[in-house]
């Protein structure tokens, strides 16, 4: 009895330690890179680990999709991501865009939103910058 009180208690610690491990949500950029030099119109590729990429209106938990905001920043959690010239939604679980850029240097921010374009917030966004030619 004791043999299967221990043999419980590691599969316990083993399931715990499992789910602590869990990898974090990932937004990042594949392309282009943080300080790259790029010429108009620039290919623009998401990337996006350990979380479900669904198109707007799904609402699947641990799910959402892109979008790119032109010269901004992350949005703060929960707040809805509006749509402009500024701010590109992917709603369609796009991962890649031609962006037109006007010359000079400008910071990309993809920022990852749910099913209601609602921020997940800085965690789940990255920011580079470019030097468009």
């Amino acid at each position: 009895m004791k043999h299967v009180l221990n043999l419980a208690a590691v599969l316990a610690l083993a399931v715990a330690t499992q789910a602590l491990a869990a990898p974090e949500p990932r937004v990042y950029f594949i392309e282009p890179k943080d300080g790259a030099s790029v010429e108009s119109p620039v290919t623009v590729k998401f990337g996006l680990d350990n979380f479900n990429l669904k198109p707007a209106g799904d609402t699947t938990p641990d799910s959402g999709h892109h979008h790119l905001i032109v010269d901004g920043g992350p949005i703060p959690k929960g707040e809805i991501i509006g749509a402009s010239e500024t701010s590109i939604h992917f709603g369609k679980a796009q991962t890649e865009t031609q962006l037109k850029l006007s010359p000079g240097k400008h910071r990309l921010t993809l920022q990852l939103g749910d099913g209601a374009h609602q921020s997940y917030g800085p965690d789940l966004s990255a920011s580079i910058t470019i030097d468009v030619k």
